[in-house]
Formats: structure tokens, C-alpha cells, sequence
């Protein structure tokens, strides 16, 4: 059987780290969406011209054109056993096109469709992002409280300096927070609805909320 996740919460619940985790587990592709689209920009394809257009001129890149992108992923070979799709969707509409773009790849294939929601105290969330550190070089993110790295204030896997993002602030952090429930929490209610939301409690340790994640999927 098909396996299909997405997953809901707010920026730094810890979706990114345990999306990866899963698609090694169950070997399927981890679809991000953000990389997803820099790459189809960076390789110069119309969909990626398109796209470039809009945010070049500080415009919110299409629902339909984000879709066409998304579909054109999914539609390959190596998701032909399923997906982890991280990123999207980020509202009903998204959710009403993902639910169409996989009713035309799918068909006739059974599929296991599974929306899990990352549930977490906005206080854990705040101390979560203010806490945040990043590799410039290779991208890892580290915790100063939940993630520490090996050697105080560098990467354990390339070495580089560690830097904080200009936004990873208690203020932008409750804003990021709000501007979340407004938007996309009602993705909770619309895949409860369809009898596929799966909640998990995402405060703890990676291993801990791992462990969660391996128990309801």
C-alpha cells in the first residue's frame, strides 16, 4: 500500500528533523517544498520562470503553480510507494489541490493517507526558536537547551561557525506563532474531518517525540 504523510505545526516544532528521520525509516522521498521550489528556480524550467517572476517583484509565488510543481515531483518514479511532504500544504485550498493532485497520480492504488499534527506549547515553541542555532556551511541546526553541539558555538559536522537568524527572537517568534493559527491551523480540522489527523505531542526529546511518531503511524 501507498503511504502518504504530511505534516501540521508551527515553525520550530520539530517537524523538519523528524520528516527526515522518517523518510530514511521508511525509505521514501522527503519532498520539502521550500527546497523544491529553489531548485526548480535554479534550473531555469518554465514552471521555475514563472515562479522567479512573482517573487522577484515581492509577490507570493501562485497555489496553482506551486500544485504544478508539486505534482510534477510526486508524479516520479520514487514516489511511486509514497511521500513525505514537508512544507505543504498551508491552507484549505493547498489542501483541496494536494487531495485532487493525488486522486489523478494515484487512481486506482490503495493509499494510506496519514496528516499528523505536531502539537506544542507556544512556550516551549518560543524558548524552541530563540534557542535556535544554524550551520551556515552545511546547513544543520542545532539547540542551545534541546540540540547542543559537541564543541559550544560550532557545527559537529563540518566544524563551521555557528550563526543566529536575525528573525529567531522572542517577538518575530510569537508573531510567526499567530500568523501560523490564523492561517494554517484550520488544516486540523479540515483533515480531522476526513478521518485522517493523527496528533502527536511534540514537546520532549528528538528520540521521545521519534518514538511518539514511530507509535501512531
Amino acid at each position: 500500500m501507498k503511504k502518504e504523510f504530511i505534516f501540521l505545526g508551527p515553525p520550530a516544532c520539530g517537524k523538519g528533523t523528524q520528516t527526515s528521520k522518517l523518510a530514511q525509516h521508511l525509505n521514501l522521498p522527503h519532498v520539502d517544498t521550500g527546497s523544491l521550489l529553489r531548485s526548480e528556480i535554479a534550473s531555469g524550467s518554465e514552471n521555475g520562470k514563472i515562479a522567479k517572476s512573482f517573487i522577484d517583484k515581492g509577490h507570493l509565488v501562485p497555489v496553482w503553480l506551486v500544485g504544478e510543481i508539486i505534482k510534477n515531483r510526486l508524479s516520479q518514479k520514487d514516489c511511486e510507494n509514497g511521500y513525505i511532504l514537508d512544507g505543504y500544504p498551508r491552507s484549505v485550498e493547498q489542501a483541496d489541490l494536494l487531495m485532487k493532485i493525488n486522486s489523478e497520480i494515484d487512481k486506482d492504488v490503495p493509499v494510506n493517507f496519514h496528516a499528523i499534527y505536531f502539537d506544542i506549547d507556544e512556550d516551549v515553541l518560543i524558548s524552541r526558536i530563540v534557542n535556535r542555532r544554524s550551520c551556515p556551511k552545511c546547513g544543520e541546526i542545532y539547540n542551545l537547551k534541546y540540540k547542543p553541539t559537541k564543541v559550544e558555538g560550532f557545527c559537529d559536522k563540518c566544524g563551521a561557525k555557528l550563526t543566529q537568524r536575525k528573525d529567531d527572537n522572542e517577538e518575530t517568534a510569537k508573531a510567526r506563532f499567530d500568523t501560523y493559527f490564523n492561517e494554517t491551523a484550520p488544516l486540523i480540522g479540515y483533515y480531522k474531518n476526513k478521518n485522517c489527523l493523527k496528533t502527536l505531542d511534540a514537546i520532549g526529546t528528538i528520540e521521545e517525540v521519534w518514538n511518539r511518531l514511530l507509535e501512531i503511524i
